[in-house]
């Protein structure tokens, strides 16, 4: 779990201003001021609900000016390597090796925002196989089809690139979104019909409906127990030293994930007011994740 940091102190941030004039900035955004955030993050249920947390505490607790961008896993990946954004709020470091390898010199890790996700192929409990060598030879009761997210996700490609060919399958991979998914999900739970989907955890999903992973075989194994990641630019910690803090301390308990992601997926208004709510609901957990001033 993360740490509280206390590595800020107003002398500290007091030369930063200095530095600045106060209003200065990164030297790779060209006089941006210093209390911005441009954070990038995917369609996936918990990086939606904790990117609009982090936007609402860091306008309201810390006085940033924030802008969240919605992106494929590849150009949010970019976008932070190429300094246009400050972090990429959502990685899943097994997943997305590739990235992480490519972009290696501009990026650094801010540390975990959860630990212990997990990824697979999910099928809800009615049906009547529990491994993913029991999908040989059903791929008709389950269309010939899994339904998945979009096509740049690390699991998609695993899926597709590894999954199926490791375990002779013949079925097709369909690229979606996350909410694609789950209405697809939602429309067969409903009608008890057989469906296979990328999955993942954390997810309201799996508190909505009585879903289990396929189990992989030992000699077969495509995933792996995973901590989630928010990723900066290079030179974050340099030039928005409070917002890398920020960033670090952020850190999600099952049960504060779980219940965050349920109250945004039950409500029917907008993402950020009803973080605003779990923010003001929750002040012991919010207080964790400010810099110190010492």
């Amino acid at each position: 779990m993360k740490k509280r940091l206390k590595n800020l102190s107003r002398t500290a941030l007091l030369g930063l201003g200095l530095a600045c004039g106060f209003s200065a900035c990164s030297p790779q955004s060209g006089g941006t001021p210093a209390k911005t955030a441009k954070l990038s993050y995917v369609n996936w249920a918990e990086g939606v609900a904790y990117t609009h947390l982090a936007k609402v505490v860091l306008e309201e607790k810390l006085g940033y000016e924030v802008e969240i961008t919605s992106a494929d896993v590849g150009p949010a990946y970019t976008a932070v390597a190429q300094g246009s954004h400050d972090a990429y709020m959502e990685c899943w470091p097994s997943l997305h090796a590739d990235y992480l390898e490519k972009f290696s010199e501009k990026l650094i890790d801010l540390g975990s925002v959860y630990e212990g996700a997990e990824t697979g192929l999910a099928v809800p409990a009615y049906v009547t196989i529990d491994t993913l060598e029991e999908l040989k030879g059903n791929e008709e009761k389950f269309d010939g089809k899994i339904t998945g997210v979009d096509a740049g996700a690390g699991m998609m490609q695993k899926t597709e690139n590894e999954l199926i060919p490791a375990y002779g399958l013949d079925i097709e991979l369909l690229a979606s979104s996350g909410p694609a998914m789950t209405a697809a999900l939602k429309d067969a739970v409903e009608s008890e019909e057989w469906i296979v989907v990328t999955a993942w955890k954390p997810h309201w999903m799996f508190g909505r409906w009585d879903l289990k992973f396929l189990e992989q075989s030992e000699d077969k194994v495509m995933w792996k127990k995973d901590n989630i990641k928010i990723i900066g630019r290079a030179g974050i910690q340099e030039d928005k030293p409070e917002l890398a803090a920020f960033l670090q301390a952020m850190f999600f308990t099952d049960a504060q994930l779980a219940d965050l992601m349920l109250k945004v997926q039950e409500s029917d208004g907008d993402v950020e007011e009803v973080a605003r709510q779990w923010m003001n609901d929750n002040p012991s957990v919010i207080d964790a994740w400010l810099p110190e001033i010492e």
